[in-house]
């Protein structure tokens, strides 16, 4: 993969999501609460599939994210950190990858940008100047930047729970030092793509295309205001295994993100190692 292929304005989607994922793995690419009398597993799909609106109620949360990818008897895991606004669909991530497979190269954290249909990455590297985006339309890509990014867009990964087919209360634990509802299941990706919001509809979709499977199973910890505290998931991509977990905590808290301006954007090469 040491040749330049040639990306113009949007089009430098492929190019910046395959190599970001090439980079990281080395190779080729209601929201209540269920405390009211049910038993353990009653209503459990109904308060899952709630949980993305809660988050919308709460209005944003910082969150960490992890992404770990298992191919070829490679195992690599990317780490992230920012906040997220629910209500504007819009979040700033710092998106840290591993060292190279040989161990002697250390990458600059890639600053991303989450809006409703795009991804922006800064500190891409591979030809993409200091100074300059590259916006991905999130729907172009075969798993709507559920794993592209190296982190998982909070409020797509909550709404992909719309589409729960099956769940099951698991029982209750701490998460950061909160009490938390544990719920494990199996989402359905055209199920979650035709319940999802407008903002989230377009990339679900076309995930719920590119996946071979579109079951996504889950284990989601729920706390008393019905509110995602942690959320893991299993997506099977090409010759990869992906667990991706979210932690989300500080809610309420203030989120600062402004969208690149055109002249900010990249339009040139992208190389791909």
């Amino acid at each position: 993969m040491g040749q330049q292929h040639r990306r113009t304005g949007g089009a430098a989607i492929t190019a910046a999501a395959v190599g970001l994922m090439a980079v990281a793995t080395g190779c080729s690419g209601g929201g209540a609460a269920a405390d009211d009398g049910r038993s353990a597993s009653e209503g459990a799909v109904d308060v899952v599939r709630d949980s993305a609106d809660a988050l919308v109620r709460a209005g944003s949360s910082k969150a960490r994210t992890s992404m770990e990818m298992a191919s070829g008897g490679t195992r690599v895991t990317i780490r992230g950190h920012g906040s997220y606004d629910f209500r504007r669909q819009v979040g700033r991530f710092v998106v840290v990858l591993p060292k190279d497979p040989a161990g002697d190269e250390e990458h600059r954290p890639i600053t991303e940008l989450m809006a409703s249909g795009a991804l922006y990455m800064k500190n891409r590297g591979a030809g993409v100047p200091a100074d300059k985006w590259v916006r991905i339309d999130t729907a172009s890509l075969s798993d709507g930047n559920l794993v592209t990014g190296g982190a998982t867009d909070p409020l797509a990964a909550a709404e992909l729970l719309r589409g729960v087919r099956k769940a099951s209360y698991v029982g209750e634990t701490a998460v950061a030092g909160v009490k938390v509802r544990h719920y494990r299941g199996t989402a359905d990706l055209p199920s979650a793509a035709k319940s999802a919001s407008e903002g989230q509809r377009g990339a679900l979709g076309a995930a719920a295309k590119g996946f071979s499977k579109g079951g996504v199973p889950f284990d989601a910890y729920l706390d008393e205001q019905g509110r995602l505290r942690k959320l893991r998931q299993h997506f099977s991509v090409a010759n990869a295994e992906v667990a991706s977990t979210t932690l989300l905590y500080d809610f309420g808290v203030r989120v600062d993100v402004r969208l690149p301006a055109s002249e900010d954007i990249f339009a040139g090469k992208i190389a791909e190692k």
